[in-house]
């Protein structure tokens, strides 16, 4: 169970802790099929501190095997209790998404842990001519959620010819960034304020 109280803690945006305090790595593929845009194949790597549980309670366990996916199971029940933390834009209009993810799997890389799940879309929307904006984030700021840089991003061997992608970093002030390292574990900031969304990072995907 100590794995599953860690993620409830960390990966939860509850509203008991915050600044950051746990990160997460980011890699995503945006996938397609035909005409539409279908969905989101992400990876998330979560530094050493949070990962220390999750890789305690799988032990020896050999990759795939039923200790495994019971984590992963846990993990993903509790990224799904925030839609995934991500937010697919079109037309102004928020794109839903499925209910659960299409496949998910929890993996160790040397001392981090790795959730692999395929996000999609639920009603995937046409391509051409077309301007998405894609955005992951934990609103309390106390997972910070971010891509290195833009070889993070790909696209499907479907969209390569036709969309390009962009990604930019936001700058928060410095009385906002002052604000985020003043909370500690106790406190929270207030939940209008959305304050891990003024440091999200956007994904751009602009198709013809």
């Amino acid at each position: 169970m100590r794995g599953l109280l860690l993620t409830l803690l960390l990966l939860m945006s509850a509203a008991s802790s915050a600044h950051p305090h746990s990160f997460i790595d980011m890699k995503t593929e945006l996938l397609a099929d035909g005409e539409r845009f279908t969905g989101l194949k992400m990876s998330w790597t979560m530094d050493e501190i949070t990962s220390a549980d999750l890789l305690y309670d799988a032990g020896n366990a050999k990759p795939g095997s039923e200790a495994w996916k019971k984590l992963a199971a846990e993990v993903m029940a509790n990224v799904l209790g925030q839609h995934y933390f991500s937010e697919v834009w079109h037309n102004g209009q928020r794109v839903k998404f499925l209910n659960l993810p299409t496949s998910y799997g929890l993996s160790r890389s040397g001392n981090k842990a790795v959730l692999d799940f395929t996000l999609p879309l639920a009603e995937p929307p046409l391509l051409a001519d077309q301007h998405f904006e894609i955005l992951t984030f934990d609103p309390t700021y106390f997972v910070d959620m971010t891509y290195e840089n833009a070889r993070a991003l790909s696209l499907s061997k479907e969209l390569q010819a036709r969309c390009q992608l962009a990604l930019q970093t936001p700058k928060p002030d410095d009385n906002l960034k002052q604000y985020a390292l003043s909370l500690d574990k106790a406190d929270a900031p207030p939940e209008q304020m959305d304050l891990g969304r003024q440091f999200a990072q956007k994904v751009t995907l602009t198709c013809r």
